[in-house]
């Protein structure tokens, strides 16, 4: 697997320092080099790249501009490189991969891409298996289902999140999906809720949903995810209604238009 990757930084030693660091890595294909924003949104609309490490403070455009003038493509992933601290926060919540500080440390940079060679395996996976599903609909329509049947799932559920970043009281929580037990919607934000913590993430619940494996995070109210591996119990309540009680003890009502959904999952 190669990583075609980009360096976007306007100090052109910070590139070749970068570009020296990255050489000790044979899967590192440098396919281009830009110094300032706008050269950057031109050459990863041209050359889609699956990396791209990227300067935050520029002329004009800066990283977070960059990122931003890419919305509507598949972004690539970035890695932010920067002299100031300061703006780790806002690169977790531009979905960064990671956050170098100059000058930067071959240790994490090699930490960095094990992360990212593991998150382009995963994807590719995805993509191998959704092209082969437009093949068979097109040759062998009857074998799809037999493929969506298969042992093929660990695949596709590469594609949702592990980890969660929140920024709650000026903090970054890296959050494990395994450890949330519900989800809980106020507004545009979502109360994350674990065994010993509950933490506030700017998110609707739609978009929330897309980011989390189905077959594990169901919605049981209007305003209510819970994750179905923390649940223990099942109580009945009136009017068709449940209670789903979690490994912490904690108990989730579930409303009677969702019941069905999760008898499905809980037994």
């Amino acid at each position: 697997m190669t990583i075609r990757t980009i360096l976007v930084d306007d100090e052109p030693l910070a590139i070749q320092g970068l570009e020296l660091r990255l050489a000790a890595h044979e899967d590192v294909e440098i396919i281009d080099k830009c110094q300032n924003g706008r050269e950057a949104i031109r050459a990863i609309k041209t050359h889609k790249p699956d990396l791209v490490f990227l300067d935050i403070q520029m002329p004009g455009f800066d990283g977070f501009s960059v990122v931003q003038g890419l919305m509507e493509i598949e972004p690539p992933l970035f890695v932010f490189v920067t002299a100031y601290s300061d703006h780790a926060i806002r690169a977790f919540e531009a979905n960064a991969m990671d956050y170098l500080m100059k000058p930067v440390d071959e240790g994490r940079l090699a930490d960095t891409l094990d992360r990212v060679r593991q998150r382009l395996t995963e994807k590719r996976g995805v993509e191998e298996v959704e092209k082969l599903k437009e093949v068979l609909a097109e040759v062998a329509p009857e074998a799809v289902e037999e493929l969506a049947a298969a042992d093929g799932g660990e695949v596709s559920s590469n594609r949702f999140e592990k980890l969660i970043n929140i920024k709650d009281r000026g903090q970054i929580f890296r959050v494990d999906v395994d450890t949330i037990e519900v989800v809980e919607a106020a507004g545009d934000y979502m109360c994350i809720k674990t065994a010993d913590n509950t933490l506030v993430l700017r998110e609707t619940m739609k978009d929330l949903e897309k980011r989390l494996d189905p077959r594990r995070f169901q919605r049981v109210h209007r305003s209510t995810i819970v994750n179905l591996d923390q649940v223990k119990q099942v109580k009945p309540h009136t009017n068709g209604e449940c209670f789903l009680i979690l490994d912490s003890g904690s108990q989730v009502k579930v409303s009677r238009s969702y019941r069905d959904v999760v008898a499905r999952f809980v037994h």
